[in-house]
């Protein structure tokens, strides 16, 4: 099964990118992330853009905006292939500090404004950002002059509109000029999480962010009537593509949620008439377990992306229940492959909610064995991802792209499998698939039986050390209301294997631990329980 054969797909050739990858791109598209915003401007002028608090910018009043914000940064003396870091949460300077930089050609080095002080430094150094433009509530968390030596400018963002440093400079400059940027420029540097040791920069091209903006588009059905909330962090790959570039791409309207907090996120869904939003299942928890939930009015909703995780079949349910327009998709990617690689078609999610999706028109997935051939239909090895959406590699680390990419192909981790429909599953991360005794047991599976269970939340399943049998399972199990331990293992015990019944349980209240992607810190769980 392929997607086209559930969406109108513009046509597709190969084409070579980034000097010795063939891959299948679409046959006409804008050239860069400027060229959406211009063509956005062009065909939905008078349409909303960006709504956040007090402004409401229209497609036409973007492009000067970010002229202005471009002005400013080419008065600083940056030019094209410069960095320019964005330290800034979900406000509306961020989307048009990205579109200013776009029609420089500068790339936007974005930092989570949950790092703390060597964090930014370290990314700040490793870049060579020459720019920051930051919160001015972060001022404290800014590194030291003598740590970042290549980094020649800092302007505040302050919380009044129009009051800011950023305003001010930019109200007294003219327009700039756009630069002519090649598709295959680097756009953006994003850094990935690093599980072991420091961070990566993960560099997205012109040609990659176009390429995933125009999958969304095609996929679900995104047209200029659409209105998109974004709620997760636009540092995010997920933010930044699925909400804010995919939304200049469809000429839609881009509502930015400065922080998620489900009560809130309702009244705005309903007073904005939101159709379409990419979140992760535990928000979509969240919202149903208001008590208000059904006096909002969420007709409008047509579309809930959702991925890091599975969505449990209750919240499926009942969310089908509440708003019968409402259509889940499912989405796999990540940072290295420009967010989407499988997207599931609407209405295939509730009859697979075990799989991640098809792969994304141009998409490549293969799973491979350790020696890196290709395994059989249905037996489960590392996934490996080829497209036109997977970058060129990682900032100054020829080396660790050498090992994480072959013939184009990224090594995702993931432990998966595609059936004989086309149809892809993961299983889990490499590093959190346990194996107890000789016996592999897949987190994924056992969170999910977990997540039925009417008083859990969410769960985590992570590996306690063993001198016996190496590995046994144990549960980090946040609850709604309270249930015991041992009701948790009977839960579990009536649909698993007995090996796969968690051993032990940590039950509690409390969220489980995030970065700032949003992704349980399973790194952190697993420490705790040999401290």
């Amino acid at each position: 099964m392929e997607w086209s054969q559930h969406a109108a797909i513009s046509p597709m050739r190969w084409e070579q990118r980034f000097g010795d990858r063939v891959v299948p791109v679409f046959a006409e598209r804008p050239p860069s992330i400027w060229a959406m915003v211009r063509e956005a401007a062009a065909r939905n002028g008078d349409g909303e853009a960006l709504v956040c608090g007090g402004w409401r910018l229209r497609w036409r009043d973007v492009v000067p905006q970010s002229g202005q914000i471009a002005a400013v940064l080419r008065d600083k003396g940056l030019r094209r292939g410069d960095r320019i870091a964005l330290l800034l949460g979900n406000r509306i300077e961020f989307v048009l500090s990205l579109f200013a930089a776009a029609q420089l050609g500068l790339i936007t080095v974005l930092l989570s404004t949950r790092q703390q002080k060597p964090e930014i430094a370290y990314v700040l150094k490793d870049c060579g950002a020459k720019l920051l433009l930051h919160e001015a509530s972060l001022a404290e968390r800014l590194p030291d002059a003598a740590d970042v030596p290549d980094l020649l400018h800092r302007i505040a963002v302050d919380d009044d509109i129009g009051r800011s440093e950023l305003s001010r400079l930019a109200d007294r400059a003219p327009l700039a000029a756009e630069e002519d940027v090649a598709e295959e420029d680097t756009a953006m540097i994003l850094y990935t999480s690093g599980t072991t040791g420091r961070p990566k920069g993960a560099m997205l091209a012109h040609c990659n962010i176009v390429h995933s903006s125009m999958v969304y588009e095609a996929c679900l059905g995104l047209t200029p009537a659409d209105r998109s909330i974004a709620a997760v962090p636009l540092g995010h790959v997920t933010g930044v593509v699925a909400n804010v570039t995919s939304m200049a791409r469809c000429a839609g309207t881009l509502i930015v949620m400065p922080e998620f907090k489900a009560g809130e996120y309702l009244k705005l869904a309903a007073r904005e008439r939101v159709t379409y939003t990419v979140m992760v299942p535990a928000m979509y928890n969240l919202c149903l377990l208001q008590s208000d939930f059904d006096s909002h009015d969420l007709s409008s909703w047509r579309i809930g992306g959702f991925g890091g995780a599975p969505m449990p079949v209750a919240t499926i349910e009942k969310l089908a229940a509440k708003i019968p327009g409402l259509r889940l998709v499912n989405a796999y990617g990540s940072t290295e492959t420009t967010s989407p690689s499988t997207l599931m078609p609407p209405e295939l999610t509730a009859r697979h909610i075990d799989s991640v999706g098809l792969p994304c028109p141009g998409a490549s997935i293969l799973v491979m064995d350790a020696q890196g051939r290709e395994l059989p239909r249905g037996e489960i090895g590392e996934i490996w991802i080829g497209g036109g959406q997977v970058i060129k590699g990682y900032w100054n680390r020829p080396e660790a792209t050498a090992e994480s990419f072959t013939a184009g192909y990224w090594h995702s981790g993931d432990l998966g499998s595609i059936d004989a429909d086309n149809f892809v599953r993961v299983f889990d991360r490499q590093k959190d698939m346990i194996n107890r005794g000789g016996l592999k047991i897949y987190s994924a599976e056992v969170e999910s039986v977990l997540a039925a269970h009417p008083a859990v939340v969410e769960s985590a399943i992570v590996a306690r050390p063993c001198p016996v049998l190496g590995e046994r399972v144990h549960a980090v199990v946040v609850t709604r209301a309270p249930v015991s331990a041992e009701a948790l293992r009977s839960w579990c015990r009536e649909r698993l294997s007995d090996y796969k019944v968690p051993e032990t349980l940590t039950v509690t209240a409390d969220p489980l631990p995030r970065n700032a992607n949003g992704k349980v810190m399973k790194r952190q769980l697993r420490e705790s329980l040999t401290a």
